[in-house]
């Protein structure tokens, strides 16, 4: 994609390199709370990596000591500030909607508190790895609301029904450890390893064909709300269309020839 096809963004850093969009939040001494302004960009950044043919994973970070502190309070007092449920379907439920409907994986990599809607954005990612200090706090019953932006259907499918529960119900913090025992997250690391760890997970996805991982994708978030019969009967559909792909051909090819393959995304 040309530098002129790319949006301009106040909020965060958008980035292309080796297959892969970095989009970090920007907002450090907010702790990239979101504002209209970051939401924007945000959805932004997500249509731009899925118009870019070039882009075939895509890592989500935050820049400073959190991933994303929610949404930002001082927003919600200006007397022009949106109704709670608009501001939700408008906004927050359109920018998570992208990043599951995203055709390419999408790569947490949660450098710091994620907290109320960060940490939907954050569950919202295909896989997670989080740093040593990282954190997952559900405070949404400490200001008098209740968690949103899909939280409540993809934690409880993540953790299970009681885990949920608890953090939803008694705004429990998850630290990055705990996150990694209930299946929260699939790494720790420490904090200088964050992003290399995020580049190598986000290049193995890369180095797919991208066909293949966009259907994979689609028939892993499918498979929560499916039966055994609907899920063989699904990945049936997508394994004939991933097989008459060109990708396809090339990976036998190189199987047989003992080389990487060469997918072109055909």
């Amino acid at each position: 994609m040309s530098a002129a096809a790319t949006p301009a963004f106040t909020a965060l850093r958008f980035d292309v390199a080796n297959r892969v969009a970095t989009i970090t939040l920007a907002r450090p001494d907010a702790l990239n709370a979101l504002t209209l302004a970051l939401k924007r960009d945000l959805l932004a950044a997500l249509a731009a990596a899925r118009r870019d043919r070039t882009v075939r994973a895509v890592i989500l970070t935050g820049e400073g000591r959190a991933f994303c502190a929610g949404q930002d309070l001082r927003e919600r007092l200006e007397p022009d500030a949106a109704p709670l449920e608009v501001e939700l379907r408008e906004r927050y439920n359109p920018l998570v909607s992208a990043m599951r409907g995203l055709p390419q994986p999408i790569v947490g990599a949660i450098n710091g508190v994620a907290a109320g809607a960060g940490a939907s954005l954050a569950l919202a990612c295909d896989v997670r790895v989080a740093a040593e200090g990282a954190s997952f706090a559900r405070a949404f019953g400490r200001v008098g609301l209740v968690p949103d932006s899909g939280a409540t259907w993809l934690l409880p499918r993540l953790v299970g029904a009681a885990r949920a529960a608890e953090m939803a119900l008694a705004s429990t913090t998850v630290s990055a450890d705990e996150a990694l025992r209930i299946g929260l997250v699939s790494r720790v690391v420490t904090g200088d390893d964050l992003m290399p760890t995020a580049r190598e997970l986000a290049a193995r996805i890369a180095a797919g064909a991208p066909t293949a991982m966009a259907l994979t994708k689609r028939a892993l978030h499918r498979s929560l709300d499916a039966t055994w019969s609907q899920t063989l009967e699904y990945e049936a559909d997508l394994q004939g269309v991933a097989g008459r792909t060109a990708d396809h051909a090339e990976g036998v090819r190189a199987f047989l020839e003992k080389r990487a393959p060469d997918f072109t995304g055909e």
